[in-house]
């Protein structure tokens, strides 16, 4: 447990120096690793900021893992088999952060060759669903694997759709990780537990300059890197462990899912766009806009960063309403299901009651 602890400290402390180094020497990549666009409909913040704070994760995670299985050699055929598999799903969304030219096609590829490389490597594939037809899907080796590419991919991208304001995502992902920590130990899957805490402290070292100040962004190479991890270590947990519901997984990343499901929901059915295109309609976006940006300030940039990082904490409190329960019933297929039912009846009520300015009042600043 020592050395597991101290290669989360390596983890935090590299992640963290590391983004440092980036933060202090922006003025000399600025000009392909900053984010200039402060006009998007899903800009919220006032300056040019490096949106390349995965580098700084994954360099954490790495050498935290290095260190643990330098103790550990037991482990390191799965961690560099996890390590290698994640690199496509990094650099894709690393090459998008620094081009800002790659299609939404091109990077769903290079999630799928992630996940794939995590199938073959490490038998991450879903055989299991605990729902009916699924099941069905799930017992053969190719409807397995599609199952698993369908949820990395899922996962993935839903994580880097909630990305918007200083420390939404990263925490959002800490939370999820901190649930991987609690069930992979009770059920003595000393592996999973140890990787996710070691990347939620290599997260946690971003966050620090992340939020509240918004020095450094996780950038969709850092979407991608946790939202591939978080995904990989979930199915790998019910892949390694029958007594954990398959549907576990899912509920413990119900947030940003659901958020994703909807707005596809939102742009195609409601309003005839593309399910992929841009928009500022996400939750996190209208409690921005008509709960906080009312509330809080002008619009100088000293209080436009303010406004920024007063919306992530409602949008924790979101997540934690999945986590929590999830964490509470990760045995029982049949609680998880009703409680990823009361979920998603509970977030399109709240969804609707803020766009239709019928905000509950416990949520109102004054």
């Amino acid at each position: 447990m020592t050395w597991i602890l101290g290669s989360a400290l390596v983890a935090f402390v590299v992640a963290l120096g590391t983004a440092l180094a980036l933060v202090r020497s922006s003025r000399l990549h600025e000009g392909w690793s900053g984010d200039h666009d402060l006009k998007g409909p899903q800009k919220f913040h006032a300056r040019a900021v490096p949106r390349v704070g995965g580098i700084a994760v994954l360099a954490g995670m790495l050498l935290a893992l290095l260190f643990w299985t330098w103790r550990n050699p037991e482990h390191w055929r799965l961690c560099l088999a996890l390590s290698a598999a994640t690199l496509p799903a990094f650099a894709v969304g690393l090459l998008e952060d620094i081009t800002k030219r790659v299609s939404p096609a091109r990077r769903m590829m290079g999630l799928m060759v992630a996940a794939l490389l995590a199938a073959w490597w490490l038998g991450a594939s879903i055989q299991r669903t605990d729902l009916p037809g699924l099941d069905a899907v799930a017992a053969t080796p190719l409807g397995a694997v599609a199952l698993a590419l369908f949820a990395v991919a899922g996962v993935t991208n839903s994580v880097n759709i909630i990305d918007g304001f200083n420390g939404l995502a990263s925490m959002c992902v800490m939370l999820m990780l901190a649930g991987l920590v609690v069930v992979g130990l009770q059920v003595g899957d000393l592996w999973v537990a140890s990787v996710a805490l070691i990347l939620g402290a290599a997260t946690f070292g971003l966050f620090v300059l992340n939020y509240p100040l918004g020095l450094i962004f996780l950038g969709d190479g850092g979407a991608y890197l946790l939202g591939f991890l978080v995904a990989e270590l979930g199915i790998l947990l019910i892949g390694r462990n029958a007594q954990v519901s398959p549907l576990f997984p899912l509920v413990l990343c119900a947030y940003p899912v659901v958020e994703t499901v909807f707005s596809m929901y939102r742009r195609k059915v409601l309003r005839g766009r593309p399910m992929d295109a841009p928009d500022g309609v996400h939750l996190h976006s209208l409690i921005y806009r008509r709960l906080i940006r009312w509330a809080v300030g002008t619009r100088d940039a000293a209080q436009l960063v303010r406004r920024n990082s007063l919306t992530a904490p409602y949008l924790w409190v979101v997540c934690s309403g999945s986590v929590v329960p999830a964490i509470l019933w990760w045995d029982s297929t049949p609680m998880l299901l009703g409680v990823l039912v009361t979920y998603v009846l509970g977030y399109v009520l709240l969804y609707w009651r803020i766009v239709r300015f019928r905000s509950p009042r416990f949520l109102l600043r004054r």
